[in-house]
């Protein structure tokens, strides 16, 4: 893929490297909020993670508010903004956001993929969760609680699963 493409969507489709400055500025700031070794660990998982697969399609920003439901199913599936062809990891980030424990596994078994997708989905949740958090600490108490426990759930599973 070429730079106008990968700066299109946002870098989704391929490793969260682009992002690495970013998340480890974060990273620095919310030291005493998140478990920062744990976190680099992730982080650097992530970035040491390469996806081997025939590049298929993605979103992008597979979100809860993107992920039309009627009647209890899903109905539409809307905003392609960020869509592409590449690594489907970026989708996966929706295992943390939208589902929580039996549902989460649930959905990890569903999409079938392997440890290194979803290494590199670790690093797509962690590096938002961190931005978000670094964000709204201190000016959305409720918000930075709730990315802060998502923090803590994908840690989690990461020293679960790997």
């Amino acid at each position: 893929m070429g730079h106008r493409r990968r700066g299109h969507s946002w870098y989704r489709g391929m490793s969260p490297a682009p992002y690495d400055d970013e998340t480890r500025r974060c990273l620095a700031a919310l030291t005493p909020v998140v478990d920062a070794d744990r976190a680099r660990h992730v982080w650097e998982t992530a970035l040491d993670a390469d996806w081997h697969g025939t590049p298929v399609w993605f979103h992008g920003d597979v979100a809860a508010g993107n992920l039309l439901v009627r009647g209890g199913e899903l109905s539409a599936v809307i905003d392609f903004g960020t869509s592409g062809v590449g690594d489907p990891a970026c989708n996966l980030v929706i295992a943390w956001t939208k589902f929580t424990g039996p549902s989460r596994a649930a959905f990890r078994a569903a999409v079938g993929q392997d440890d290194a997708t979803w290494a590199g989905a670790h690093g797509w949740q962690l590096w938002k969760s961190l931005l978000v958090l670094s964000q709204t600490l201190d000016t959305a108490p409720d918000e930075a609680a709730g990315t802060r426990r998502l923090v803590e759930e994908m840690l989690a599973e990461h020293d679960r699963f790997g």
